[in-house]
């Protein structure tokens, strides 16, 4: 099983099999409720390591991501297009869209014995626009 992250804004940051460990989709509701809520909140987490370049090639754009993280919410592009392929045997299994997605959470840890370093982001949909989520698959790559 393999993974791509598309990320779309000022620039695009694309994260590929290399790259990504492992996805996860949340969908989450306040626990307290007792019927189906309106408060559906809805996350992308995503694991992974950071590559070094390597003889001239062009860096992995986790560099991208960190700087994303970074961009306050009083402006615009601190929300962007993401899409996450969940890929198995050559077919989209998975294909999730957050038009509005934001950083919740972005971390990297480096050690001296794993020679590259890892990463972890947390993705939120806008929640006034969760209903612009988009879940599709089952297509040829």
């Amino acid at each position: 099983m393999g993974f791509r992250l598309k990320v779309e804004g000022p620039e695009t940051i694309d994260l590929g099999i290399e790259n990504i460990l492992t996805v996860e989709f949340k969908t989450d509701t306040p626990n307290d409720s007792n019927a189906r809520s309106t408060d559906l909140g809805t996350s992308l987490i995503v694991k992974g390591k950071i590559l070094t370049a390597v003889d001239g090639e062009e860096a992995d754009s986790t560099m991208k991501l960190a700087q994303w993280s970074l961009v306050p919410g009083e402006r615009a592009d601190c929300y962007r297009k993401a899409t996450i392929d969940v890929i198995s045997a050559s077919q989209v299994v998975r294909q999730i869209h957050l038009p509005n997605a934001f950083i919740v959470d972005y971390t990297e840890d480096y050690g001296d014995e794993e020679g590259v370093g890892t990463f972890y982001l947390h993705m939120k949909q806008k929640k006034d626009k969760t209903i612009m989520v988009k879940l599709e698959g089952g297509f040829e790559e």
